[in-house]
C-alpha cells in the first residue's frame, strides 16, 4: 500500500518561501509520475504542478509559473515543491499525488494515491 507524507507547510508572510516534502513508500518510486495540488476552502482541488517519473519533465498551473518548482530525489522516494514569492491566495491546503503512470498529468482524475495535505497559510 502506497502512502504519502506531506510537511513543510506553515505560515509565511507575503513574498516569503516554503519548502514542502512529499515522502512516498510502499512501491516503486520511480515507476510513477507526481504531482502537487491544492485546495482552498470552499473551492475545488486543483492541479499546481507534475513531475514525470525520471523528473525529466514539468507542467505548472499559468498561476504559479516562474514561482513554484516541482522536482525529486528517486534516491529518498520524496518529491518537492519550492514555492517562492508567496501570494495571499496561494494560501490553501496542498497534496501530494501520484499519478497511475509515469508521465506528466494534471487532473485529480489520473491521480491514483493522495497524501494527507500540508497547510500553507500566507499573510498579506
Amino acid at each position: 500500500q502506497v502512502q504519502l507524507v506531506e510537511s513543510g507547510g506553515g505560515l509565511v508572510q507575503a513574498g516569503g518561501s516554503l519548502r514542502l516534502s512529499c515522502a512516498f513508500s510502499g512501491r516503486t518510486f520511480s515507476s510513477y509520475a507526481m504531482g502537487w495540488f491544492r485546495q482552498a476552502p470552499g473551492r475545488e482541488r486543483e492541479f499546481v504542478a507534475a513531475i514525470n517519473w525520471s523528473g525529466g519533465s514539468t507542467d505548472y498551473t499559468d498561476s504559479v509559473t516562474g514561482r513554484f518548482t516541482i522536482s525529486r530525489d528517486n534516491a529518498k522516494n520524496t518529491v518537492y515543491l519550492q514555492m517562492n514569492s508567496l501570494k495571499p491566495e496561494d494560501t490553501a491546503l496542498y497534496y501530494c499525488g501520484t499519478f497511475y503512470g509515469k508521465q506528466v498529468a494534471t487532473t485529480t482524475r489520473l491521480v491514483k494515491y493522495w497524501g494527507q495535505g500540508t497547510q500553507v497559510t500566507v499573510s498579506s
